[in-house]
């Protein structure tokens, strides 16, 4: 079922909540931490929705809605990922009142020290565990999962289609061969969170970026989830250098970005 009509920038959008990645960015709120909110066929989808999802979304302009909700999706459940999940699930069914919407998520993030509060699972129409290589849908919102993220906690990153544009959503991993296998999109959003390879640490950087898009050459590249490394690098400055080299169109995400497709 398609969420409810609501104020939106346009059909066929991502809004960037948040564009924070790493602990101390997140905790100091240097970017907001609030997510992705994709807008696809008359569905709405929110992506990890971290700290102060909630209030970004009553603040954003147009105001996104809550209640207009069809799924909420968690590629894992680190905190500056999930910490929201359980307010904006109440919110997404409006207190528990209207029993609606998907919930997606690893199965770590049910299982042993939850995330996902078991009072609230009854609230939406059914919660889904994610696995590698699979297809889901809520709605009229398709999506694939890829293969499971070099990372702590179990991830995964997404694939879906907007108004015939392949989008990937790179979430929090380590590099390794055979990542960019399932990143042939026209659009590539990127979570960077070092300029540099951080040894022991399982995230991205810009050089493992260097990698993957002389591979992939996505027609757009979207740059977000920056650690401080990157602040103090300058997300701008490294995504025009990422442009001239590669002859491709790499642009930072801001906090509030809204990309339309």
């Amino acid at each position: 079922m398609a969420g409810k009509m609501i104020n939106t920038p346009g059909a066929g959008f991502i809004k960037f909540l948040g564009t924070s990645g790493a602990r101390f960015v997140m905790i100091r709120q240097l970017r907001r931490s609030g997510g992705l909110w994709i807008n696809c066929r008359g569905a709405n989808i929110l992506v990890d929705p971290g700290p102060g999802c909630l209030v970004h979304c009553a603040k954003s302009r147009p105001k996104l809605d809550p209640a207009a909700l069809d799924a909420i999706i968690l590629t894992h459940r680190h905190l500056d990922h999930c910490n929201d999940v359980n307010v904006m699930i109440e919110a997404m069914t409006e207190g528990g009142f209207k029993k609606r919407g998907v919930v997606f998520c690893p199965e770590d993030a049910l299982t042993g020290d939850p995330v996902v509060l078991k009072y609230i699972r009854n609230f939406p129409e059914r919660i889904e565990v994610l696995h590698a290589g699979r297809r889901y849908q809520a709605g009229n919102f398709l999506f694939e999962t890829s293969c499971r993220h070099i990372h702590p906690v179990e991830t995964y990153g997404l694939k879906f289609d907007i108004n015939g544009k392949t989008v990937g959503l790179l979430s929090d991993t380590g590099y390794f061969p055979g990542l960019s296998d399932f990143y042939r999109v026209d659009v590539l959003i990127a979570a960077v969170v070092f300029p540099q390879p951080r040894p022991g640490i399982a995230h991205l950087s810009v050089e493992d970026l260097k990698l993957l898009l002389p591979v992939l050459k996505p027609g757009k590249t979207i740059l977000t989830h920056f650690g401080m490394g990157m602040l103090k690098a300058k997300p701008q400055l490294v995504a025009r250098e990422l442009s001239r080299s590669f002859n491709l169109e790499v642009i930072p995400a801001t906090d509030g970005l809204v990309v339309r497709l």
